[in-house]
Parts: C-alpha cells; sequence; structure tokens
C-alpha cells in the first residue's frame, strides 16, 4: 500500500480532492477519526493507495506533521488567490522540515482570483525547496478551461466531472507555454547532467527521459512541482493522481529516512490515536516491513490488528510492508513513536506541536467526577501532544494548556462522548507576588500561659527589600546568648512561614530577615514558641515596610511569517509589554522570531491579538522572566478582588 497524506489551510478543498481521486476508478473506503483526521482507501492503477486528509485549523498543525511522519509523499492543497498563500505557510513549513516530497495542487482554479504565477510566486516566499510549474492553463476570457502538459505538450480541455479531452495546443497559448516549459527544464537541468547538455546543445529531450528526470527529483526531494486543477469539478485529478503513482518514492524511502533518524531498523510507526467509548486506545500505525499478528514491536506490543476502516481483523493476520493498521487496546503504545523489535523511538523532533498558547482550569459539573477526570485528561494527553497538563499554583485545580479554543472544544467533547465526564473552564489567575519596598524594624513578643508549661519567646527583627530575583535570605547578629542558639533555626522557619501570605494576600519575595535580639524563658520557651514569633513579628514588620505588588513578566517568543511582523510593535505596546527585537527564522524560510516582554496577565489577550492579526497562523512559547511592581489603581483592583474570591472560597 502507497500513502500520501493531504494537508493544507482550511477551505482549501482538500476533502474533496480526496474524494475525486478515489473515485478515479470507482471510489473507496473513508472513515475519520473524532479528532477531524480522514483515512481513505482506494485502488489506483492496480495499487492500493491510503489518503491521510487532516483538519484545516492552525490549532491541529500536530494531526497534519503526524501524518507526514506516515507518508511517503504528500499534497499541499492551496487556493487559487495570491493574497491567501500566507495561509499555506505552516504547512510549508512542517513539509520543509520533515523532509517528505511535495506536490503542490492550486485547487479551485476555476475561480478567477489571480494569476497562476503569482500564486507560485507567492508560495515560494515560504518555500525552501524550488517550486515548478508543472501545468500551465488555457483561459477563455478570465475563465480556465483547460490546461497543458508542459513535459508532454499535451493539451486537455475540462469537462465537468468527467475525464478531460486531449485537444490541439491553443495559439494564443503557445507563447506562454513555451516560456514556462524553458522554466521548468532550466530547474530540471540543475539536476541533471544530460538534460544540461541537451539544452546547451539547443536539442529537444525526448518526453519520456523528461518524466524519468521529473521523477527521480521529486523521489529525492530536491524540487517541488505545482499541478493546478479543480476537485469539485473533477478537473486535474488525473494527472495529478498519475503523478503520485509515478514519481512518489515507495515505502522503502520512508523506512530509510525514519531508520536514519532513529538510528536503528524500524518496523512500523504510530501516527494518530483516539480513545472510543468501551473499547479504549485505537492507534493508527504504518507498517514499513512485514508484521504479523501479537508482534513484539514496541515496549507493549501491538493489540488486535484491525483494517484502520473496516475495523474488522487483518487478512491472515499479518500486514505487508506500506500497509495502515488500527491497533485496539494498545494503551502501551506511544503516539507518534517509531516501532523496533521490544522498543520505541520517539518521533523525529520536527513532529513536536507549536507551544500552547491558552491555558484553561476544567472543572466537572458533578464533584465525583473529580478522580475520573484526571485519570481522563491523562489519556488524552497520550493521544495529544498538542494538549500539556498541570495544576494550577494554589487551587490545585486541572489547568490545560491548549492550542486554541478549537482545540478546548476538542478536549471537552472527548471528556463527554467517550469518558462521560461534562466540564466547564475558565481562565486561570496571574500569579501575582508582593514584596517590601522599605526597611523595618519590629520587637515581638509571643507569650501564652494555659495552666501547664507556658509558651515565651521575644524576638526583634529587621526586614529590607533583597534585589530583584535573590528571593528570601535570613541572617542572625544576636549577642549574649539572647535567644539560644538551637532556637535560631526555628526564628528562621517562622519567618519563611511568614512569606507565605504577606499583608496584601500574596506571597512574599524577595525580603531579607535579620534577627537583632530576644529574649527567652528557661522553661516556657520552645521552638514553636521562636517560631511562632518569628512568624508574627515579620508579618507586623512587613506591614510597615510599603508593601508592593508583584506581577509575572513573561519572555516570548512570537513566530510568525514576515508579512505580519511590523504590526507587532502595535500589538505588544497595546498590552503594556516591551519589544526586544526580531529575526530571521532561520529554520523556517520567510518567517520571523520576534521577541518581547509581556505581563503574564495579558497572555491570553496576546494569543486573540495574535490569531486576529495573523488569519490564525501566528503563534507563540512563553517562559517567565522576572516579577513588575504594578502601583496605584491598577494594584489596588487586583489586591480588592483577590480578597473578594478569599472570601468567596473561604
Amino acid at each position: 500500500m502507497r500513502c500520501f497524506a493531504v494537508v493544507g489551510p482550511s477551505q482549501a478543498g482538500k476533502s474533496t480532492l480526496v474524494e475525486k481521486l478515489g473515485a478515479l476508478e470507482g471510489g473507496g473506503k473513508k472513515t475519520a477519526s473524532p479528532s477531524g483526521l480522514n483515512i481513505s482507501t482506494f485502488e489506483y492503477g492496480g495499487e492500493a493507495w491510503c489518503a491521510l486528509d487532516t483538519p484545516g485549523s492552525v490549532e491541529a498543525i500536530a494531526h497534519a506533521q503526524n501524518a507526514l511522519l506516515a507518508s511517503d509523499a504528500c499534497i499541499l492543497c492551496v487556493s487559487p488567490a495570491p493574497e491567501e498563500a500566507v495561509l499555506a505557510a505552516p504547512y510549508l513549513r512542517v513539509i520543509e522540515a520533515s523532509g517528505t516530497p511535495c506536490i503542490i495542487f492550486v485547487n479551485r482554479i476555476d475561480e478567477p482570483r489571480g494569476r497562476i504565477r503569482d500564486v507560485i510566486a507567492a508560495l515560494q516566499d515560504y518555500a525552501g525547496h524550488t517550486l515548478v510549474l508543472r501545468q500551465v492553463p488555457i483561459r477563455e476570457g478570465e475563465t480556465i478551461v483547460g490546461s497543458v502538459d508542459l513535459i508532454s505538450e499535451r493539451a486537455w480541455r475540462y469537462r465537468e466531472g468527467q475525464p478531460s479531452n486531449l485537444v490541439a495546443l491553443p495559439k494564443d497559448v503557445t507563447e506562454r507555454e513555451q516560456e514556462a516549459r524553458t522554466e521548468l527544464l532550466e530547474h530540471l537541468s540543475e539536476f541533471d547532467d544530460w538534460l544540461l547538455e541537451e539544452l546547451i546543445e539547443d536539442r529537444e529531450p525526448d518526453g519520456a527521459a523528461l518524466y524519468s528526470i521529473a521523477t527521480r527529483i521529486l523521489k529525492e526531494n530536491r524540487i517541488t512541482p505545482v499541478f493546478i486543477g479543480s476537485a469539485g469539478h473533477g478537473n486535474g485529478m488525473q494527472r495529478l493522481m498519475k503523478a503520485l503513482r509515478h514519481e512518489a518514492p515507495p515505502v522503502e524511502a520512508l523506512r530509510d529516512r525514519l531508520a536514519a533518524a532513529a538510528g536503528a531498523d524500524i518496523a512500523a510507526m504510530t501516527f494518530h490515536a483516539f480513545h472510543r467509548q468501551n473499547i479504549g486506545k485505537t492507534v493508527l500505525g504504518r507498517a514499513l516491513g512485514e508484521i504479523k499478528q501479537a508482534a513484539a514491536l514496541g515496549e507493549g506490543g501491538l493489540g488486535t490488528l484491525q483494517d484502520p476502516i473496516a475495523a474488522r481483523p487483518v487478512a491472515n493476520g499479518q500486514l505487508a510492508p506500506g500497509e495502515v493498521f488500527a491497533s485496539v487496546k494498545s494503551d502501551r503504545l506511544p503516539v507518534p513513536a517509531l516501532l523496533a523489535v521490544g522498543t520505541a523511538f520517539p518521533p523525529p523532533d520536527w513532529t513536536a506541536p507549536p507551544s500552547p498558547m491558552l491555558e484553561r482550569i476544567l472543572v466537572p459539573n458533578n464533584e465525583r467526577d473529580e478522580t475520573k477526570l484526571s485519570s481522563a485528561l491523562a489519556k488524552i494527553a497520550e493521544t495529544d501532544r498538542g494538549l500539556r497538563l498541570s495544576q494550577e499554583e494554589g487551587t490545585g485545580a486541572y489547568l490545560i494548556s491548549i492550542q486554541g479554543l478549537l482545540h478546548l472544544r476538542e478536549v471537552a467533547r472527548t471528556l463527554s462522548d467517550v469518558f462521560h465526564i461534562v466540564v466547564e473552564d475558565q481562565p486561570p489567575s496571574p500569579v501575582y507576588r508582593e514584596t517590601i519596598s522599605r526597611p523595618s524594624d519590629v520587637h515581638y513578643r509571643h507569650r501564652k500561659q494555659t495552666g501547664g508549661a507556658g509558651q515565651f519567646a521575644d524576638v526583634k527583627l529587621s526586614v529590607h527589600p533583597n534585589g530583584r530575583g535573590d528571593g528570601f535570605s535570613f541572617a542572625e547578629v544576636v549577642k549574649g546568648g539572647a535567644v539560644p542558639r538551637n532556637f535560631i533555626p526555628a526564628v528562621e522557619a517562622g519567618a519563611r512561614e511568614a512569606m507565605d501570605k504577606g499583608p496584601l494576600g500574596f506571597g512574599v519575595i524577595d525580603v531579607g530577615v535579620t534577627l537583632t535580639d530576644g529574649q527567652h524563658h528557661a522553661v516556657d520557651s520552645s521552638e514553636y514558641a521562636f517560631r511562632t514569633a518569628a512568624k508574627m513579628g515579620a508579618r507586623q514588620a512587613m506591614a510597615q515596610a510599603a508593601p508592593v505588588l508583584m506581577q509575572p513578566i513573561a519572555r516570548v517568543e512570537i513566530h510568525i511569517p514576515s508579512v505580519y511582523t511590523g504590526g507587532l510593535v502595535q500589538i505588544v505596546s497595546a498590552l503594556k509589554g516591551q519589544v526586544l527585537g526580531f529575526d530571521r527564522d532561520e529554520a523556517a524560510k520567510g518567517w520571523d522570531t520576534f521577541r518581547a516582554l509581556i505581563p503574564a496577565s495579558m497572555l491570553e489577550d496576546l494569543a486573540r491579538s495574535l490569531r486576529s492579526a495573523t488569519q490564525g497562523i501566528g503563534y507563540f512559547s512563553k517562559a517567565f522572566d522576572h516579577f513588575e511592581e504594578v502601583y496605584g489603581k491598577e494594584a489596588d483592583a487586583i489586591v480588592a478582588a483577590h480578597g473578594q474570591q478569599m472570601a468567596h472560597g473561604q
């Protein structure tokens, strides 16, 4: 079986394209996973084919990355509008990183939205490989009615829902066809000495030889050919499928590529997984060699092997190289992964999805589902590398990091449909801190008499601000044994406890405490008494030391196509951020990496503004950088809101 992925932005016509390709020789079979990955199988040219139709949302680009891991080649389906070429930039980025041979298909060319050469030029801004046009359109006015194959120089006129008619090359297309063909041959000659010599000697190269050269160059992933058509009308499908059949590499090339990445022989790989009610985890994979039922691949072995569409056991319990399979009850199989006998290797680095930009707290509607929710989220995270799990500081609530709102809805739907847990989501609160802005001294005496042994501890403390990022410090300058040495660790422990909650109600940072003097009682003094005295004394001292609110500042790296970089300065400024600069992204042509400091409370606004300003393409990664003071009405509002929240929680 040969396998290819179909990737591209939403509304590019990917699903229609797969449907039409599968119908060329009588139709095929199709199934869909809950996360939107469609799998179609069909016969063409006497061979079995599998098409992996990936979701078009940028939030689901991890599914496209995993599909590329299992594919011999891919089709990038794009719009015929040059201004929409930027929407294909994320997919060109992952295709280039994966090393997967690619064919670009400019779909819906029946819609007059620009010149094909302008579309290619716009796409070339984001492609590391040279894009080479393999067909030119035949126009009648503004309408494209056919195409000319630049290698065979045959002209074809489209027919609605039927194979195209072979026609004579129109005279008004001849000049444009010759110009495009010359450009094609020049690009091909860069990778073939014979063709270069033919062109230098001004000899017309043989068509069969040109097809052979084009086939070799695509298999070697040297260039990216561009075809045109309209999937909705069935135009250009036959030529596109012939190119895949003759020019896409066999499964052995994929096996060699993945073996090089793992540094070991690979028998299969997993590329997708989902949970089903009453069945459990189903893993989709592809065999790279012959595999038998219950093969000891990976650390836990394969589960029951099934046809991914018919959900029936595979014939004879054996898979041929290239076949796509479903493995049920495979909880121990990681996804994605490269499988060898007895072990599983991690996938290549390029399969890592973008960093999640959105965080949400999930609260089950039914309190009895608290324990179930933890287990269910862990299972979902096993099948979705774009999801990250943690707990909110302070509350311990379940905190998930997701790619966006669509991703959030997918997680909530899985929880409801598969695990029967209905949840509500809410944004987490930023983690504020407080510190002091001036020194303060305090004399605090803890004395308690209850009829038995009493409690007595007397401490004199001095608190002072530490440098930013220096944290808590403790020192003592007690003389004459006023506080016995064995009680001083208790004083430090009490002072540390005081840092848990300051006068404003938040954790305290960057404060130094010095024990300057004190008194003790031979009978009533104890470690507990001195710890309590230090805790209460430090709190009193901090209340007198002009406490200030501190907000977390995140360092963000924003990844965007270069055309959007100029607009980020205004976005960052509006979010009270600081621009640090930007550089060209050396790993992705046409992309920039923009760096800035942003208040953590503004990160959700940044995600929303970034998606809006970049048509959903831009994304950022974040890391805590430092805390920064907040003053005035903004600080008062935060403190008041926090106090109300604590009162309500109590």
